[in-house]
This record gives structure tokens, C-alpha cells and sequence, in this order.
């Protein structure tokens, strides 16, 4: 497109892209740091496979499904902790189970419904291009709510993710800990839809943290290793999808993962 730059980004819809996806990227670079570590970045996609049955949901009766998949993914997301405790289960299991039941009952409900295979196919992608106003606030307000909410408890945080025993016996409540994680990862989740699609939610929150675990030296240098690289792969990737005309959620995932390739040349050449 014959376009500049300065022009390209006076557009309200790019400008709202931008805003989203920064705020969003930066959530799921930091959760995702967290997630890497403690071994728990599938549950992204276990949230993710939840979230397309509720987005399901939400079409089915009519309403914006944002918001309704909000709070059924956090009540998964508990749902998942309290399996693993009470069921004696390991997480990998109680993520496939839960996230198998919510897949299924999206396609149960798609097949029921042939009104809105359409929207539903938007979401499974993502278009952050097409992202409204509304959503562009909700995401600045919520990924603000859930970064001052990590700040607060960085250190819990921190020393349940290094050494969980030495943590219990400093008095943190791992347990409380591990709950509030999921539950931020879980509205991560949901925000992260709009930009990448529900078939790509994983790899935002994976791809920033191991590059940046490939370069860091330490675990805050990671994380703002890890959010520069998701603010990168954002704005980088939505100019690619504009002027060559390509999904800007692939575009995206796509920058970040020449990033990682890119990190762990750099560490091999050291």
C-alpha cells in the first residue's frame, strides 16, 4: 500500500490496535515469564480451548462475548486448581480435562447453531484490526488492574515460582499464590483473544518469556527483556498484516518467534 507511516498510524482502528495489543502483550510477556517457569504454560491453551466454548456460549444467547467468557474462564481456571488439589491429579491432566469439556461444548453449540459460525471463526483467529473502542478500554483498564495487582505481590510471586517449599516455609501461602496466578492468567486470556485468536493465546504468552530467559541475566532483567519483545513483535507484526495484507495475529506470533530464533542464535554465538 502506497501509505506512509505518519498516515498509516492516524488511523483510529490502527491506533486502537496498537494501544491493545501493547497493553496486552505486556500482560502476557510478564504472566507468561511466571508461567514458563513454573512449568505451566499449557494452561494458556487449556484456557484458551475454555474460552471457545463460552465465547460459544455468549453468541448462543446473545450476548457480547467478552464479557461472558471473563468470568466462565476465571471460574475454570479456579475449577483446574481445585481439581489438581482435591482429585490428586497432575495440572497437565486436569488442564486437558477441563479445556477438552470446554472445546466440546463450543462445537456442540456451533453445530446447533449455524447462525454465528462466522463469529465464532473471528475469534478462533483474532482480528486486532477490527477491535472497537469498547474493547480497546476494557483491555487497557483490566491488563492495568492485573499489572498493579503482580506488583503488589512480586515477591509471593517470585518466591513461589523459584522454590515453592522455601516459600511455604517463609509463611507465603503458595496455595492463595497459585490460585491468583491462574485467575490472571485466566483474564489474560480472554483479552488476548481479540489480538491473536484463540488458536494462538499459548504462544503470546510463551514466546516473549524464552526469548527473554535466552538473553537475561536475571529474572527482572527478563521481565522487561520479555515485555520489550512482545511491545516489538506487536507493532511490528500489525504493520506487516497492514501493508502486506496478511492476519495480523499470525503476523504477530510470527515476529515474536523469528525473535526467539533470533535470541537463541545470539546465545549459541556466545
Amino acid at each position: 500500500m502506497n501509505i506512509s507511516f505518519l498516515e498509516f498510524i492516524s488511523y483510529g482502528f490502527i491506533q486502537r490496535a496498537f494501544i491493545s495489543g501493547i497493553f496486552v502483550g505486556v500482560l502476557c510477556s510478564i504472566l507468561g515469564l511466571f508461567l514458563v517457569l513454573r512449568k505451566l504454560s499449557l494452561i494458556g491453551d487449556g484456557l484458551s480451548h475454555v474460552s471457545f466454548g463460552a465465547i460459544a456460549m455468549g453468541l448462543f444467547f446473545g450476548i457480547y462475548p467478552i464479557y461472558f467468557a471473563i468470568p466462565i474462564v476465571i471460574l475454570s481456571s479456579i475449577f483446574i486448581v481445585k481439581l489438581t488439589e482435591k482429585a490428586k491429579i497432575y495440572g497437565d491432566t486436569a488442564i486437558g480435562i477441563v479445556s477438552s469439556v470446554g472445546l466440546a461444548g463450543g462445537v456442540l453449540l456451533a453445530s446447533i447453531s449455524h447462525g454465528f459460525n462466522v463469529s465464532l471463526l473471528s475469534y478462533l483467529f483474532g482480528n486486532i484490526l477490527a477491535i472497537s473502542a469498547s474493547e480497546t478500554y476494557l483491555s487497557i483498564a483490566l491488563s492495568l488492574v492485573v499489572l498493579v495487582a503482580v506488583y503488589l505481590l512480586y515477591y509471593e510471586l517470585f518466591a513461589v515460582t523459584f522454590n515453592e517449599e522455601q516459600a511455604k516455609v517463609t509463611g507465603i501461602k503458595s496455595d492463595r499464590i497459585n490460585l491468583f496466578l491462574v485467575i490472571l492468567t485466566a483474564i489474560t486470556v480472554v483479552l488476548s483473544i481479540r489480538v491473536v485468536g484463540i488458536m494462538l493465546v499459548s504462544s503470546f504468552f510463551i514466546l516473549p518469556a524464552v526469548t527473554a530467559l535466552q538473553i537475561s541475566k536475571g529474572f527482572k532483567s527478563a521481565i522487561f527483556v520479555s515485555a520489550l519483545v512482545a511491545i516489538l513483535s506487536v507493532i511490528t507484526g500489525i504493520c506487516a498484516s497492514f501493508y502486506l495484507d496478511l492476519p495480523a495475529g499470525a503476523s504477530i506470533v510470527i515476529v515474536n518467534f523469528i525473535l526467539f530464533l533470533l535470541s537463541f542464535l545470539w546465545r549459541k554465538s556466545m
